[in-house]
């Protein structure tokens, strides 16, 4: 699978070749999404995995910025065009799934069916021990969690992540699934556990270089650290987001005096986090 699991970073074990390079992957960890999608265009006409992962570099652009929703939408229409295997087929719809999702928690309208259904294919296409699988769950947790606000399904969905995410040596998405398991944890009251989560997700985005994830790991662990260091953190995130033009989008505002005014990316909301769908809930986690 492309990015958010599998393959398009040094944190998974599975083989890297021309597409899954350092390059591109030093580019997106920077926030660089549209150089390195630049790089797979070349071959993103004649080969269906380069045009997949060019997908979801430009959709994870979005889960960032809250933009380019275009963009992602035509590099994604044109991977699904390209796909000539079901695996492909499955990683296409799971891509699907997580754009409507992200359209309906930062996006113009409410897509819930939409990402209810691709998600629901993408299950239907791989088999139950696929090295998608991790993916496709922690996404159904996305949805449960934010849109169908269903904790205990939500729960259900990112162990199911994490532990597939570990047995396929998936890093990144382990630091994803942390965080979204220890979030929950904080919201039943457990605060150890939390923190406990907060840490891991933390450690693993800084071991792995991904630097546009680790300004809203060290925002997640100052929830549950006392207020000197929850400070300081908050602090450190806030000149990481000022270092990379202001993405994350949505955490600026949480950020409060100790994030300087970011300085883009062009058409980003500027010290506020940008529109929900409506209902949705505050201060939700969509990575």
């Amino acid at each position: 699978m492309p990015p958010h699991g599998g393959g398009l970073h040094p944190g998974t074990a599975g083989h890297l070749d021309e597409i899954t390079s350092g390059t591109v992957w030093r580019l997106r960890s920077r926030a660089c999404w549209q150089e390195a999608a630049e790089l797979l265009t070349p071959t993103a006409d004649r080969d269906p995995r380069a045009a997949l992962c060019r997908a979801e570099l430009l959709i994870e652009q979005c889960l960032f910025t809250a933009d380019h929703w275009e963009e992602a939408e035509a590099a994604l229409r044109l991977a699904e065009a390209g796909v000539t295997s079901t695996e492909q087929r499955a990683a296409a719809a799971c891509a699907r799934g997580f754009l409507a999702y992200l359209g309906s928690v930062l996006g113009p309208r409410d897509r819930l069916d939409e990402a209810q259904a691709a998600l629901g294919r993408t299950s239907a296409l791989l088999p139950p021990h696929a090295a998608g699988r991790p993916l496709l769950d922690f996404r159904r947790g996305l949805v449960a969690e934010n849109l169908l606000r269903d904790q205990t399904a939500a729960w259900i969905a990112y162990r199911r992540a994490h532990d597939g995410a570990l047995a396929h040596g998936d890093t990144l998405l382990a630091s994803s699934t942390w965080r979204h398991l220890a979030a929950l944890a904080l919201a039943g009251g457990d605060r150890v556990r939390a923190r406990e989560g907060f840490a891991a997700s933390l450690r693993l985005r800084e071991e792995l270089g991904f630097m546009v994830g680790v300004a809203p790991a060290l925002a997640a662990l100052a929830e549950v650290s006392e207020p000197d260091e929850a400070q300081q953190l908050r602090a450190e995130a806030g000149r990481l987001v000022q270092s990379l033009g202001g993405v994350p989008v949505w955490l600026v505002g949480r950020l409060g005096d100790t994030a300087p005014p970011p300085s883009g990316p062009p058409g980003a909301p500027l010290g506020a986090p940008p529109r929900a769908r409506p209902g949705a809930p505050r201060g939700r986690r969509t990575n």
